[in-house]
């Protein structure tokens, strides 16, 4: 399994990267789009749909969506923040799950909450990369900053983890684990607030926004959680060996991108 991931990590990491950095305009929506439709073909089997034609189907009706925001630019910033309200009430679904299941039992809701995951974060991605000179670099450390909190929190978990952080929705989390990938976000965070001159002279803002940001990604990753409990799942497929989905991949970042560029205007930038 170990040998998997990394040979995988191998081949999507440059893809990743050059996809962020190198591509532009409609070709940068395209890329972002491919990976967000194959997310929901993912979440289509995370609420029950399990025929390939229904799957590919919802899948059609978010590339839909994905082409309409393009061509209306004027709704990017209200798509963005309906993705800030929606991971706002999520909190309540997750800890209140499993009663707050029948909230959202209904068909109806699932395949909506579905869109509301994925159609903001590519919404608010495009808004990033279009954010002037430091769009890239925006993106590459909000990335940063997510990767770190997940990569802190597993090792501190594995470390000191006894106190668990949502029980119900992940056994394997615990608050020492939390708290250790907050603060591998942090010392992040603070390294690049030195190197660089964007945000210069609003430090205590900027750490304030970064502990927000990483609890949103913590969020993000405790819901798709609760949805493949609820599906009886354990991965969301089977398209990234030794990963499982894309979806399972992009959790944090669905929850951290809109809420990254909510921040960025609260900064001012």
């Amino acid at each position: 399994m170990l040998k998997q991931r990394v040979l995988t990590a191998l081949v999507l990491i440059p893809i990743a990267l050059w996809g962020f950095f190198y591509l532009e305009g409609g070709s940068f929506a395209i890329f972002i789009g491919i990976v967000v439709t194959l997310g929901a073909w993912e979440w289509a089997r995370l609420v029950g749909l399990e025929e390939s034609g229904s799957r590919i189907g919802y899948a059609a009706i978010c590339v839909v969506l994905l082409v309409l925001l393009w061509n209306m630019p004027s709704w990017s910033r209200f798509i963005v923040l309906l993705g800030v309200v929606w991971w706002s009430f999520a909190w309540l679904l997750v800890i209140g799950f499993p009663e707050t299941t029948n909230y959202w039992k209904n068909n109806s809701y699932k395949y909506l909450i579905g869109l509301l995951i994925l159609v903001p974060a590519w919404q608010g991605l495009i808004l990033l990369k279009q954010s002037g000179e430091y769009g890239n670099w925006i993106i590459f450390s909000v990335m940063i900053f997510v990767w770190a909190a997940d990569i802190g929190a597993y090792f501190a978990g594995r470390t000191w983890g006894k106190d668990k952080l949502a029980p119900k929705v992940s056994p394997g989390k615990s608050w020492q684990g939390f708290w250790g990938g907050l603060a591998a976000a942090l010392i992040i965070g603070l390294f690049i607030y030195i190197s660089t001159d964007f945000i210069q002279g609003k430090l205590l803002l900027s750490l304030v926004c970064l502990i927000i940001l990483v609890i949103f990604s913590v969020l993000g990753d405790l819901t798709e959680s609760m949805f493949k409990r609820e599906a009886g799942l354990k991965d969301s497929s089977n398209l990234l060996p030794g990963h499982g989905g894309v979806l399972d991949r992009i959790d944090s970042l669905t929850a951290a991108v809109p809420v990254a560029v909510l921040l960025l205007w609260v900064l001012g930038s």
